[in-house]
């Protein structure tokens, strides 16, 4: 029904929220722009906004649906109430809780998506 929304916050909308907040905002988004799906800092930027956009509550039937992924994000991050040093925070949390979660044995399936951990050397929180 709405060819732009997916169950999920969609990493090919990470470079249409460069231009909502300030310099170090634009720098993350820049950077992990160019990292792959599968990375830890591509998918703790996707666990941020799931939370923060309620994702898990939406519905093909939905107001946020029928905007589309890409938008409602744009709303998400443009919406929010406190500086970007503060959604840095929030994103550096989901990003330990990601890398948490990466470094526990996991099956043979988890491990082939997330085999940047063993391709990639582990980046510095933002």
């Amino acid at each position: 029904m709405y060819p732009e929304s997916e169950i999920l916050f969609p990493p090919r909308c990470i470079e249409q929220l460069g231009d909502l907040r300030g310099p170090q905002w634009q720098d993350l988004i820049r950077r992990i722009g160019q990292l792959p799906h599968n990375h830890a800092e591509v998918l703790a930027f996707g666990l941020m906004l799931i939370r923060m956009g309620s994702c898990l509550t939406c519905d093909l039937d939905s107001y946020r649906a029928s905007l589309g992924c890409c938008t409602c994000a744009r709303r998400t991050v443009s919406g929010y109430k406190e500086d970007d040093t503060s959604l840095l925070a929030v994103y550096n949390k989901s990003l330990v809780e990601v890398r948490s979660f990466t470094e526990k044995d996991q099956p043979l399936s988890v491990s082939l998506l997330l085999l940047e951990k063993v391709i990639a050397a582990p980046s510095k929180p933002f």
